[in-house]
């Protein structure tokens, strides 16, 4: 499956990653990387709990960039 996740830097310097698709699910990171790694752990807690609860889990997300 795959999310989109936006990842920003905050005023402290955290890297502050969150997917738009799965209200609440944020995490963070001392580097962007860390963020990402975090917020993968995040969003397959996220799903598991939607499993759990027998809640509809959102569908992948499919998106292109266009560079101009």
């Amino acid at each position: 499956m795959k999310y989109r996740v936006i990842v920003e830097q905050d005023e402290d310097g955290m890297f502050v990653a969150e997917c738009p698709t799965l209200p609440g699910c944020i995490s963070q990171g001392k580097t962007r990387k860390e963020a990402l790694v975090n917020i993968k752990d995040a969003i397959k807690g996220y799903i598991q709990s939607l499993k759990k609860h027998n809640e509809p889990i959102p569908p992948s997300v499919y998106e292109e960039m266009v560079e101009i």
